[in-house]
């Protein structure tokens, strides 16, 4: 290919350019993500089974929130995790979580 003098190219040659060489680059990149992934399909046959017979994760029940701030009902906490600002600031007053534990 031949070289090309961008800096005394036109513009609308140069976005015509940018158009080829982005199409250029996404289907590389789709033939590329297709290779790795008969690949992968390959390995997983080989040491596992089918990429289907690979365990998921087990899906976790939503927790409930168990504790509400008392100055703002809309600010809600499950009691995991970190502790919210607010549980913070509660606590450094003096104050327990059984002060804004959801009955």
């Amino acid at each position: 290919m031949a070289k090309l003098n961008l800096e005394t190219m036109p513009l609308d040659e140069l976005w015509k350019l940018h158009g080829e060489v982005i199409t250029a680059l996404a289907s590389s990149m789709e033939a590329q993500k297709l290779e790795l992934q008969k690949r992968l399909d390959e390995l997983g046959v080989r040491f596992g089974g089918s990429p289907k017979d690979v365990p998921q994760p087990r899906p976790y029940p939503k927790v409930l929130p168990k504790f509400r701030n008392p100055e703002s009902s809309a600010e809600t906490w499950s009691g995991r995790g970190r502790q919210p600002h607010w549980v913070l600031l509660l606590l450094a007053r003096g104050g327990s979580l059984d002060d804004c534990r959801i009955q």
